[in-house]
């Protein structure tokens, strides 16, 4: 029996610092909610807007807008505990956001942060995201930092993630306070992802899916979205996630901020 034929491919820089995270993730007490969101109206205000505008908002960036004015009007959503047990309320939310692009034959995952996107119209953030997909990995604060970062060994690596996780001001800049990720798994399916969230909160984009619903007496087919939102329970109880909830759907279903800029 011959010897098996296999190629070695060395791990993505970005990987590592994923890694990195998911071993302190692992330590969070996180409750997930699983919920289905109708975009049939903001699916229609998307396309109109493209329409104008001669180019769509980008659907990531809408979900970031309505995620950023949601957590603004409860702050405790996105805050983080001090090394003295303390909560820290930030004013500006600020997203953290892989965004995946293809250079050449191999898709990079870009991270960026949006910062105080709860003060940005939905149309700076698309901006914003469109500028990085235009960029290299090199090009990036988050792709020099990563050149020097593999080389430092895991267990400092490590460290590193536990101290700064109770240094609040540290870990909102380099990781935001909210985390909006997309599992872009299911293709035009249902489905949901459950991740294992570093963030106080973590709402991941699933699937879309098209469904008949009643709707005002009427059987129609609907968009529906596939939301899977995440929360530290140690930080957020279940009342003020179940409003969150309840609240961020609401701006989804009615196409907050998509109106096109006159």
């Amino acid at each position: 029996m011959g010897k098996p034929s296999y190629t070695v491919e060395p791990p993505h820089p970005f990987r590592q610092l994923v890694a990195d995270g998911m071993s302190l993730a692992a330590r969070k007490h996180s409750i997930h909610g699983l919920v289905e969101v109708d975009i049939t109206e903001a699916r229609n205000k998307l396309r109109v807007a493209g329409d104008k505008m001669g180019e769509p908002p980008s659907f990531t960036g809408f979900i970031v807008y309505c995620c950023a004015r949601a957590v603004d009007e409860d702050k405790h959503l996105h805050a983080y505990l001090d090394w003295r047990g303390r909560l820290i309320l930030f004013d500006d939310v600020d997203i953290s956001l892989p965004v995946e692009r293809r250079q050449g034959a191999k898709s990079v995952v870009l991270q960026t942060v949006i910062r105080s996107a709860n003060r940005k119209s939905l149309w700076e953030i698309h901006h914003e995201i469109r500028a990085l997909q235009t960029k290299e990995l090199g090009e990036t604060s988050w792709g020099r930092w990563l050149r020097w970062y593999v080389l430092v060994p895991a267990f400092i690596r490590r460290l590193f993630f536990r101290v700064a996780a109770r240094v609040p001001t540290l870990l909102k800049s380099f990781n935001g306070t909210v985390l909006v990720t997309a599992v872009g798994m299911f293709g035009t399916r249902a489905g949901w992802g459950v991740p294992l969230p570093g963030h106080t909160l973590c709402v991941t984009v699933g699937g879309m899916e098209s469904k008949p619903i009643l709707k005002n007496g009427d059987l129609q087919n609907r968009e529906h979205l596939c939301l899977t939102v995440s929360f530290d329970h140690d930080i957020v109880d279940g009342a003020p996630a179940a409003r969150f909830v309840q609240r961020l759907a609401t701006l989804i279903e009615e196409g907050a901020g998509i109106d096109a800029p006159s």
